[in-house]
């Protein structure tokens, strides 16, 4: 008997007129997904967060800087993990083997100190390099036709990487967040973990896709065999190019398509980067009211609907094969269940959380006002434990993010007369370099400063300098004009310390406050929460783009491209223009979500217009023989891209502080839409060298 669909018997059961098989790879994606999103969703804040908030107090830049080299890495080690595969492992064993490494590197995440923290971020690196390019080939093994079935066969899977990305930003977002870092990278473990058996005990559905190749060669062999291969494929492309002018037109079109698509992704990818950076210092996230019941109710379907759908499809494929093969079926609805309590948790808490006015008394000994947010229930009048914590830093009233504050005696108040801190006078009594707070290979300047506070008691705290407080002798070396830019830095002179004290709901702590009034309803959004709006928009904007690109309105390549980059643009342009009254260097504002959820917008329309150029473009144009090579072209010029989006972000301070935030999102603007425009000007040239293929 004649199998409509490779794999064995039980992969011949359809559900959705496609093979069981294909929707054990949909869930193992999802979760993988979940995971990865999930983490990376918290990775900036977690490193950026100060120690008042549990994290590890990392410059931006260099926060940023890691997340590039991390994002970029990701798109490089497939390369290897395809090459592992073909010559040792086949596709199964590689997902298997990528699944448990990540697991691991989950856990490590989990640990949060800066050994686990870097081990783990190698290990995912390393697991997700086994794992995505094998699982994509297993699908794509799955179908004897390369048709319409095939493709709808991937749509349902990439439609798997959406709703894994949705829900581990949503969840393992709120949790980390709300509850504790370790808490969103250990759920982010767990699933992979749940994925990774649930595929394991099904894998036999699979028949003889993606066994182990035969007759596997010494490493040693394998890596000089790639190499000639590779010089061999290299020479094919010279000679392609000399002997045929189609292919060499073609290759010429994905080498633009692919220096491209750097601009595009190196501005998409701040969504993990400066993007969450501007989420949570830059934004008005507590809405009041009607407005915060509305968000909960909204929120609360965006958790349920999900869900509901992908336990209808757990449901039909637990159907096909529960019989045989129950283990991953039990692992399937274990996964389920747990998912379902997180949210039903993460929805009760969020309409359980109160808001409380709460007195205290500061570091100077006076009275002070707060907002709590708990979900325990209080009088007015209940004595309540607080958690007061406090972080110091150079003050300097001439600074251009400083010029809107008044001292009010000991307290500095902004322009909305609200406290941002006490001050205190220090002196500086030395200079130290050594390892700071940040990327392991990078040192620095610190000042060590005394002060007394409002006990009296001397205390003594280190200042990083940075590159505007400058020692005595860089000072001097500055011209007049670069002097009003940078501070000098002496021992034995005085200066202005800035005590920041942060409050929260404490249930353990001995500090006690006095609640005074209960608010009304009021709901912090998650600085995380946003990263969800792009797969949520591209859930809803999907269909609307594939009628428009299977109707006679359909563009072509160059010109999608062309637009997506556009519309990118366009999203940060709001960015921009949402920030133009945050002050020089300021590191927080109230500026209103709706031009970040603006951008994300336009960001995911663009994402709809360059993916269909994408990989898709790289199968129509390549050589057949040449198509591994030009595949392998496309992620090289992906993990430019991500690098890049890390390092460019990385400069988010540095350009805010000389001029404006507003500025460095405006290059991001002008950036894509510039090429945009290029690329609509040579499209007549690209579609000439395309030779027919749309």
């Amino acid at each position: 008997m004649e199998f409509k669909f490779n794999g064995s018997a039980a992969n011949q059961k359809t559900i959705l007129d496609h093979p069981a098989g294909l929707f054990v790879l949909f869930f193992t994606e999802m979760w993988e997904r979940f995971s990865y999103y999930g983490m990376r969703a918290l990775l900036v804040l977690f490193l950026t967060a100060s120690l008042l908030n549990e994290g590890w107090g990392w410059e931006r830049a260099d926060a940023l800087t890691l997340y590039g080299f991390y994002t970029g890495l990701v798109y490089l080690t497939p390369i290897i993990g395809g090459f592992l595969a073909d010559k040792f492992f086949g596709f199964r064993k590689a997902v298997v083997i990528g699944a448990l490494i990540m697991t691991l590197g989950h856990a490590a995440m989990a640990i949060e100190t800066v050994s686990f923290t870097y081990l783990g971020l190698a290990l995912l690196i390393l697991g997700n390099g086994l794992f995505k390019p094998n699982i994509s080939s297993i699908v794509g093994n799955l179908y004897k036709s390369q048709g319409k079935e095939k493709d709808a066969g991937y749509t349902i899977f990439y439609m798997g990487i959406n709703a894994g990305a949705f829900l581990g930003i949503l969840l393992c977002g709120y949790l980390g967040e709300k509850f504790g870092w370790n808490y969103g990278f250990g759920l982010a473990g767990i699933f992979m973990f749940l994925g990774m058996l649930q595929f394991y005990f099904v894998q036999k559905i699979f028949g003889r896709i993606g066994l182990s190749p035969q007759g596997t060669q010494d490493f040693d062999d394998a890596v000089e065999d790639s190499l000639e291969e590779t010089e061999d494929a290299i020479e094919d492309v010279v000679e392609e190019a000399k002997k045929n002018k189609v292919s060499r037109d073609r290759i010429i079109v994905i080498g633009v398509l692919a220096f491209f698509t750097i601009f595009f992704w190196m501005a998409f990818e701040q969504a993990g980067g400066s993007m969450t950076i501007f989420a949570g210092d830059y934004t008005d996230r507590v809405l009041t009211g009607g407005a915060a019941s509305a968000f909960t109710i909204i929120n609360t379907i965006l958790v349920i609907v999900p869900l509901i759908i992908v336990t209808w499809v757990l449901a039909m494929l637990c159907k096909q094969i529960m019989k045989d093969y129950p283990l991953s079926s039990i692992m399937l609805i274990a996964s389920f269940i747990t998912i379902w309590a997180i949210a039903i948790f993460v929805i009760k808490n969020d309409f359980d959380t109160k808001s409380y006015q709460v007195s205290y008394v500061d570091d100077n000994g006076n009275s002070r006002v707060t907002k709590i947010l708990t979900t325990q229930d209080f009088e007015i009048g209940s004595q309540t434990g607080i958690s007061v914590g406090s972080g110091l830093d150079l003050y300097f009233a001439d600074d251009k993010k400083n010029e809107s504050n008044i001292q009010n005696g000991n307290y500095i108040v902004n322009a909305k007369n609200d406290s941002i801190g006490m001050i205190r006078k220090g002196v500086i009594t030395k200079f130290e370099a050594r390892s700071k707070k940040g990327l392991f290979w990078k040192d620095a300047e610190y000042a060590i400063v005394e002060y007394t506070d409002a006990k009296g008691v001397k205390q003594s705290t280190d200042i990083f300098l940075g590159d505007t407080y400058l020692k005595e002798g860089e000072y001097n070396e500055l011209s007049d004009e670069e002097k009003k830019e940078n501070k000098l830095m002496k021992v034995g002179n005085p200066y202005n310390l800035l005590l920041a004290q942060g409050v929260g709901f404490s249930d353990e702590s001995a500090t006690k406050g006095t609640l005074t009034k209960i608010n009304e309803n009021e709901v912090e959004i998650g600085a995380s929460w946003f990263g969800i709006l792009n797969s949520f928009f591209i859930i809803a904007f999907a269909p609307v783009f594939s009628r428009i690109w299977e109707s006679k309105m359909n563009p072509s390549g160059p010109v999608k491209f062309a637009i997506g980059l556009i519309l990118l643009g366009i999203g940060f342009g709001a960015l921009a223009y949402g920030s133009m009254d945050i002050p020089q260097g300021a590191k927080t504002a109230s500026v209103s979500i709706l031009w970040l959820i603006l951008a994300y917008l336009f960001h995911t329309l663009g994402e709809l217009c360059v993916s269909p150029v994408g990989l898709s473009y790289v199968s129509k144009l390549a050589p057949v023989k040449l198509m591994s090579l030009m595949f392998g072209i496309w992620f090289v010029a992906n993990f430019i891209a991500n690098t890049l989006a890390g390092l460019s972000g990385s400069f988010i301070d540095s350009i805010s502080e000389q001029y404006g935030l507003s500025t460095f999102f405006m290059i991001f603007t002008l950036l894509p839409i510039g090429a945009g425009i290029v690329m609509l000007l040579i499209k007549p040239i690209l579609i000439k060298k395309m030779h027919g293929i749309r």
